[in-house]
């Protein structure tokens, strides 16, 4: 049985997300993804200013008069949330974890998804897949997506991204909108994730605390990694050692995002200390002008 207060916090996302899209992502989300294509539709008689390469000349010849092919967009999309429930998520020093605003960032884009009519499907992931929803239509079904991205409980602390492409590449068949959810704590799966943004629509969400790029100086502390179970002391009195840990940080970013620029991956990186509507509206309104 889920508990009630798993339900509670999903009807609480429902009515925040939901509003949000009617608000501001719908259109958006509409503009910016357009389909997998044009399909025939119908023929109509040709008139002045179509395209002659439309005309259709079997039935040009039928008729003894010029028709053209009419075309319209094949609107339905599949979308995959594919979300990074490693133990680093469980971490914020702000008014969330980074594991709370993933869940609500994909139910924005789940219910973006449904509004316009395409399926939804999901992956978590850590060391291993640990769950996979295969997509569909529907408020219930991304009601159910919302639900095991806040009461799954992982089994594992790790990261694997190249573990959850690679499924991926399995399970996907066609081409898709892929949302990748991770604050990207992993290493040796840019080559993976290079083929899977070859054949899908990749689209990367990095979630980052201002505390893992910047320590401040709150003396000696225990430090814990969630994933690997290592702990150790730090003295953040030091400067010097404050300062190495930050140029650290900023060095791994920068190859990440080299990389990613490399590969034409887009991501779109949110902080837990503000809001992240706005880095996903920006990135929306960037991708519709670019495409």
């Amino acid at each position: 049985m889920i508990p009630r207060e798993i339900f509670k916090k999903v009807r609480h996302i429902e009515i925040r997300t939901r509003n949000l899209v009617n608000d501001l992502f719908g259109g958006e989300y509409h503009s910016v993804f357009k389909g997998r294509g044009m399909t025939f539709s119908e023929v109509r008689e040709y008139q002045p200013g179509d395209d002659i390469r439309l005309i259709d000349w079997n039935v040009t010849a039928r008729y003894n008069a010029p028709f053209v092919k009419v075309f319209e967009e094949e609107r339905e999309l599949t979308v995959f949330i594919v979300y990074d429930a490693s133990r680093s998520g469980h971490f914020g020093t702000r008014s969330q974890f980074k594991s709370e605003i993933a869940a609500e960032i994909g139910a924005v884009l789940g219910f973006s998804a449904i509004k316009n009519n395409d399926k939804v499907g999901l992956l978590i992931f850590t060391d291993d897949v640990e769950r996979f929803v295969p997509p569909k239509k529907g408020s219930s079904h991304v009601l159910r997506v919302v639900r095991e991205l806040i009461y799954h409980e992982p089994q594992s602390r790790g990261t694997n991204i190249e573990a959850a492409m690679s499924y991926l590449l399995r399970v996907a068949t066609r081409r898709s909108v892929v949302f990748l959810i991770s604050d990207y704590q992993d290493s040796e799966f840019s080559q993976t994730l290079k083929v899977a943004n070859q054949k899908h629509d990749m689209i990367g969400i990095q979630l980052y605390d201002p505390s893992e790029q910047k320590i401040p100086d709150v003396g000696l502390v225990k430090v814990h990694d969630a994933e690997t179970e290592e702990t150790f002391w730090l003295d953040t009195t030091s400067s010097q050692a404050r300062s190495q840990y930050a140029e650290m940080i900023a060095q791994r970013d920068a190859e990440f995002q080299a990389v990613c620029k490399k590969m034409k991956f887009d991501l779109i990186p949110i902080s837990t200390d503000s809001d992240y509507v706005e880095p996903l509206m920006s990135y929306f309104r960037s991708r519709e002008r670019r495409f």
